[in-house]
């Protein structure tokens, strides 16, 4: 007996802040527009959240609060950072507070708040296990459930599947052993810990550090880091222009070897870097303990972690200075990698679509983020993030979510639907 399964002409897959705003922008386009887009979004954890363990009950963000899910699209959106402080009731207190960079936790809490009102979009615990191309130029997207499997069939795809932690090679997770996106989780497990050895030089790596040395009183804190100190973010305002939108048209039409300098010559705005309030900070206990003879914070500074093991109540881990070769060994209750994180990459799951790569490997992704594929036309495929070799630093970070979301949802309408006629919002039924 055949099966129906329901056409819509956009199957999101992943819920982080990137499909958020996609979710918000056609819902707002369909309560404007005669035509109705349908919908849906799969995401595989059972509720929304977005780097859940590493919100730290002080640490802010980096961006500013205007490049919010929609504001730099539609500013009056009832969506926006502003609305969800006026609904609160802490407008005003926010505006007193003079401040661009809200904490993390409340950032966080106003995405819960945004994603909660567009939450007849999406399918919590539903993981994506296949897509294949059909007739008729659609693609079947095949999710795992709690109930089981369910088919949904797309006239385009938009994959938004975020980062996923990075660890050096040869290095195995175990319960001594983990990425820092585990921090709030593990640490909790440590009320007793002696000594923490944190390995990264980042944005995340400090936190990390400041928040172990805060959090543990009785605790050593070791930072192991390459460098020879903590290098400062450059968010001085002609940097900023970067992630401008303007800035990634210029990127995308730029010659190769254009693209590669400006990635060089600008990823001290993004990428192993730290807020220059942090660094201080850090200094300023790291002299603070010279003076009172009691060296807690201790940084191993053009340094490398040469070998770990296992031990029953922890890891032994030896330090090696890169500049001299002496070692130092270690043994901690925890080694913590602040070492970042790599696009989620969407071949596996596409491997029937025939998309072009180019020499180096990589997908090709046209100005309005859609995959070159073979045949065309056929369904358009979406990515937000892991176009940063095609759109520059802003792929897969919020300064650019509110622009990229709605030129995504322009591509789409614009190359229409094979269905005569204006639409209703809920999605229409094949037989398979």
């Amino acid at each position: 007996m055949s099966q129906a399964v329901p056409v819509y002409d956009l199957v999101g897959v992943g819920f982080g802040p990137s499909n958020l705003a996609l979710a918000i922008a056609l819902t707002e386009r369909n309560a404007i527009s005669p035509e109705k887009t349908t919908g849906v979004f799969l995401e595989r954890q059972p509720h929304f959240g977005w780097h859940r363990g590493m919100l730290i009950e002080d640490a802010t963000m980096q961006v500013s609060f205007l490049k919010d899910l929609v504001t730099l699209r539609n500013p009056t959106s009832e969506f926006s950072f502003l609305c969800y402080l006026h609904t609160r009731g802490r407008l005003i207190d926010f505006i007193n507070h003079k401040n661009l960079f809200p904490l993390r936790v409340e950032f966080h809490d106003y995405l819960e708040w945004a994603a909660a009102k567009v939450d007849d979009l999406v399918c919590y615990g539903h993981e994506v296990v296949g897509v294949e191309p059909v007739e008729g130029g659609f693609l079947d997207v095949t999710a795992r459930g709690r109930d089981g499997v369910s088919v949904y069939r797309a006239r385009n795809l938009v994959f938004a599947t975020g980062l996923r932690p990075h660890l050096p090679a040869g290095v195995v997770p175990s319960p001594h052993v983990w990425h820092n996106r585990d921090l709030l989780v593990r640490a909790g497990a440590l009320a007793d810990a002696k000594r923490f050895v944190v390995v990264g030089a980042g944005q995340s790596a400090a936190e990390v550090v400041a928040f172990l040395h805060d959090r543990f009183p009785a605790a050593e804190v070791c930072a192991v880091f390459s460098r020879y100190g903590y290098s400062p973010a450059d968010d001085s305002s002609f940097a900023n222009r970067i992630f401008d939108p303007a800035a990634v048209d210029a990127f995308f039409d730029a010659p190769p070897e254009v693209k590669r300098s400006l990635v060089d010559y600008h990823a001290n705005t993004n990428y192993s870097v730290v807020d220059i309030d942090l660094i201080d900070e850090l200094y300023r206990r790291v002299y603070r303990e010279k003076v009172l003879g009691a060296q807690r914070l201790r940084l191993f500074n053009v340094s490398r972690v040469a070998d770990t093991s296992e031990m029953a109540s922890g890891v032994r881990t030896t330090v090696e200075s890169m500049a001299t070769g002496e070692q130092t060994v270690l043994d901690a209750d925890a080694v913590i990698y602040a070492t970042g994180y790599r696009p989620a990459d969407p071949g596996p799951l596409l491997a029937s679509c025939a998309c072009h790569r180019d020499e180096a490997g990589r997908l090709r992704v046209g100005r309005d983020y859609r995959l070159v594929t073979d045949p065309v036309p056929g369904a358009g495929i979406y990515l937000q993030g892991g176009t940063e070799h095609t759109h520059g630093i802003t792929s897969s970070l919020l300064s650019n979510t509110a622009i990229r979301a709605a030129e995504i949802l322009a591509s789409i309408v614009d190359r229409g639907v094979p269905v005569a006629g204006a639409r209703s919002a809920a999605p229409q039924f094949t037989t398979a």
